[in-house]
């Protein structure tokens, strides 16, 4: 590659990165408000349904071309190809607030990913010579993104292209996204993001007997992982089996959500989930299928084509699992929090060393050696299934290179 395309990716990524740290803040505010009003005003849950609809008929009429979700970016990276839509940026965010406002069990990273993604696209296009370095610079917006909403950017950075799979492990790629990733977490936090503080862990010292649990706690968390993976496939292979029609299956999940809802008599399964996480680092009790409550919410919310994505879900989850598997393993809970939360989704977007990396960026160095074993155990043992189809091999038809569920384009 010649230096001036170099040159050209490096301060594209530079810009990209800025970017998503502006968009990123305006989507965590929007979000914050949204998770306020729908705590001050519960009402408006009985209208997440109505809001499917809504959603749904817009998708409908105006996002099949953003049907692919972060497999369009994956395709256009690995493949080539027209250029991303600029609509997916608005569409998303606008999406991923109301699932929120309305009560949804949804993330934010598949918006975050997506809007970086899309602006990327727009710079490869509009930049003289930037189309040259495509790749890269659709690396650096998911890098962008990812890093800016977490504040995570050395994770963030491996993230992207774990996802877009071995063939973009590249000099050229990893400088880009490091760029936008380290931008777009700075100026996030220039305009004042403040982010979910985790509790620090504790360092430990790894005994053989200590890694024999570790392994059994993997297995545990690849089973976890696979569970639901399964489940959101089935809710929405049932979902569009009951009904071709997006706003009617929309419809049908928030009814599904507002039932669930009304069953187990609480809010804490609803939205990202961020104090149901925190929680799980406490050592009081908690039910111990608290992680199945939340799987299931988030299976139905995203299986039936609701906005948002499923990392802060699974990190519940995770969380959650680690949480409950603390005690029969003998393990400490907040250190068997910390790794549950990073393990499962590692194992569910294929990404170990990314999730690994994440885990001493926002728990500290504590979490290791600990997490990189149960992160990667667990990502051996569910093999290429994932929430990201065909990401993992870098050589799929493109065709196949579609997230979980292709309507909701997250």
């Amino acid at each position: 590659m010649k230096a001036s395309s170099i040159g050209i990716a490096a301060i594209v990524a530079v810009l990209i990165g800025a970017a998503c740290g502006v968009t990123s803040a305006l989507f965590l505010w929007l979000l914050t408000w949204a998770t306020a009003q729908r705590e001050m005003h519960p009402i408006l849950i009985w209208f997440l349904p109505v809001a499917g609809v809504g959603i749904g008929l817009v998708y409908a009429r105006y996002g099949q071309s953003i049907r692919g979700g972060t497999g369009i970016l994956i395709e256009r990276a690995l493949h080539d190809g027209p250029q991303v839509p600029k609509r997916m940026v608005s569409m998303v965010l606008g999406g991923t607030i109301l699932t929120h406002l309305f009560g949804g069990s949804a993330g934010r990273e598949g918006t975050a990913v997506q809007m970086g993604g899309s602006l990327s696209d727009l710079f490869a296009h509009a930049v003289p010579g930037a189309r040259a370095v495509r790749p890269a610079l659709i690396a650096a917006g998911m890098a962008g993104g990812f890093a800016s909403v977490f504040g995570t950017p050395y994770a963030g950075a491996v993230f992207a292209l774990e996802i877009l799979g071995r063939k973009a492990w590249s000099v050229v790629n990893l400088m880009a996204a490091i760029l936008a990733a380290f931008a777009g977490h700075y100026v996030a936090r220039w305009i004042g993001v403040q982010h979910t503080a985790y509790p620090s862990l504790e360092l430990r010292s790894l005994t053989p007997w200590m890694a024999g649990k570790w392994v059994l706690f993997a297995v545990a968390a690849a089973i976890v992982t696979v569970a639901f993976i399964e489940l959101t496939h089935g809710v929405k292979w049932v979902a569009e089996k009951a009904t071709k029609h997006l706003p009617v299956r929309m419809f049908m999940g928030g009814l599904a959500v507002v039932g669930l809802w009304q069953l187990v008599g609480t809010n804490d399964y609803l939205g990202l989930g961020v104090p149901g996480i925190l929680h799980a680092f406490e050592r009081t009790p908690q039910p111990m299928a608290t992680f199945a409550w939340k799987a299931l919410f988030t299976a139905i919310t995203v299986g039936t084509g609701f906005l948002g994505g499923e990392v802060t879900p699974l990190f519940f989850i995770g969380a959650a699992f680690g949480h409950a598997a603390a005690e029969p393993l003998g393990l400490p809970v907040p250190l068997a929090a910390g790794v549950g939360m990073a393990a499962i989704f590692a194992a569910a977007a294929n990404s170990p060393l990314a999730l690994s990396i994440m885990a001493v960026e926002i728990m500290g160095a504590g979490s290791l050696p600990h997490v990189v074993i149960v992160c990667f155990v667990a990502y051996w043992l569910i093999g290429r299934r994932g929430i990201y189809h065909g990401k993992t091999s870098g050589d799929v038809d493109p065709a196949a290179l579609e997230v979980l569920d292709g309507d909701r384009g997250s």
